[in-house]
């Protein structure tokens, strides 16, 4: 049967000739712009993305060296909550490790790992930011930025610089808000309205 196909195949091939290498097949296909295609290239051009990350990334910040503590609480964290957190007494969710990351990157990091941890009911995360040993002047840039920004974040009830064991000051546990179907549970659970 196969020799049968080859026959075949050599059969209707037979008078086909290989290019020379002088002939060259044209693949350019000439596509007509319309005034469409005009508006679409100029939009991606020049509309910016939407960026609701609120956090900043500044020169202007109170720069920490690698020793200094990492703490925040809201009003209302009780003390015994904090001290909690504090210890690293709570199981960590979920890890953000900002290693060799440029601040800008962090940020936008830290903006989408805080949003991703709220969508997903979490309470307790830790971030890896480093202590800035390895920079020139011992300044902890991603520890500096962080130290704003998660006070900004409205989800972020509480933070406090880690437990050796997790990274000592060179990482971060945060405190996250209840998420509204978290807090139902809890209303219920205690007999609360």
């Amino acid at each position: 049967m196969a020799d049968k196909d080859s026959d075949l195949f050599f059969e209707e091939m037979g008078d086909v000739k290989p290019l020379k290498s002088k002939d060259k097949a044209n693949l350019t296909v000439q596509q007509e712009i319309t005034p469409g295609h005009i508006v679409r290239r100029a939009s991606a051009v020049t509309e910016k993305v939407v960026d609701d990350n609120h956090l900043t990334s500044t020169d202007h910040i109170e720069m920490l060296s690698s020793n200094d503590v990492l703490e925040y609480k809201q009003a209302g964290i009780q003390h015994g909550v904090y001290k909690k957190l504090r210890m690293g007494r709570y199981p960590v969710e979920a890890r953000l490790d900002l290693h060799r990351m440029t601040v800008e990157e962090a940020r936008k990091e830290v903006f989408r790992f805080i949003r991703d941890c709220m969508k997903y009911d979490l309470r307790t995360v830790i971030i890896l930011h480093g202590k800035g040993d390895r920079n020139p002047d011992k300044k902890a840039l991603l520890k500096s930025h962080l130290a704003k920004w998660l006070p900004d974040m409205d989800d972020v009830m509480a933070f406090h610089s880690a437990q050796k064991h997790h990274g000592g000051t060179g990482a971060v546990y945060v405190l996250l808000r209840k998420s509204e179907n978290d807090r139902q549970a809890n209303r219920e659970r205690h007999g609360l309205r």
